[in-house]
């Protein structure tokens, strides 16, 4: 097996972010003009960004290597045709399940590969011509936590290492900014200093008390700074 396939995911903290409902449809929102015909999800864990998105398309394949939570997404949509489980790595999966692709979606995925750089040229290289990587990641590496370490994330990201990244891979920046300002100071005393774990009651309070108040003011004047960045890459026809 490869070191991905090996990675376990721990599942008090997928639990935890279950409760993140208003925060990913935060992300979707983001997202959701750039979403083709031929959708992926890399790193779907157990499904619960997938539940949103299956809402918006007429199809969709979701890759997921982690022994323990490719069960779990399996069988979530076993009642559902339009979507295709895939048990893989993006890199590692057969060509057949990423034909015609124009769409790729990342939601806090790409931290957890090691060679990223890779990981965005082969994006590249399977995607229309026209198509778009839609990629939310951890951002600031002073926010670099125990729990971080734990869930087997290799780095947390700033504008610029992006930037590079997806110019390198060959893609051109449609759009990129902060996301999330308001979490960085309770992320660092919690995380950082207090080297704690999440907690659902926590996560579900910040998801309906405090996302709604600061997407509306994120989405009406952009932060230069956020505990999380968010991009949209396009391949050039």
């Amino acid at each position: 097996m490869t070191e991905h396939k090996t990675q376990n995911y721990f599942g008090r903290d997928l639990e935890a972010m279950s409760f993140a409902i208003n925060y990913h449809k935060w992300i979707l929102e983001e997202f959701k003009p750039y979403f083709g015909n031929k959708v992926a999800e890399v790193g779907a864990g157990s499904g619960n960004f997938s539940e949103l998105l299956i809402e918006n398309l007429e199809q969709l394949t979701v890759f997921e290597p982690s022994d323990n939570m490719y069960p779990l997404l399996n069988q979530r949509f076993t009642e559902h045709p339009q979507v295709q489980s895939v048990h893989s790595t993006f890199i590692e999966a057969p060509s057949e399940h990423k034909t015609n692709l124009d769409t790729v979606i990342y939601v806090n995925v790409l931290e957890h590969i090691k060679d990223d750089a890779a990981e965005l040229s082969h994006i590249f290289d399977v995607l229309q011509q026209g198509g778009h990587a839609l990629i939310f990641v951890p951002a600031l590496r002073f926010l670099y936590s125990d729990l971080d370490k734990d869930l087997g994330h290799f780095r947390r990201y700033h504008k610029k290492d992006l930037i590079n990244l997806a110019h390198s891979s060959g893609f051109s920046v449609v759009k990129m900014h902060y996301f999330d300002f308001t979490g960085i100071v309770p992320w660092y005393i919690w995380f950082v200093l207090c080297k704690k774990t999440m907690i659902s009651t926590h996560v579900s309070y910040y998801d309906r008390i405090v996302v709604p108040i600061i997407q509306k003011i994120e989405q009406a004047l952009r932060p230069p700074i956020g505990k999380n960045l968010l991009m949209v890459l396009k391949k050039q026809g």
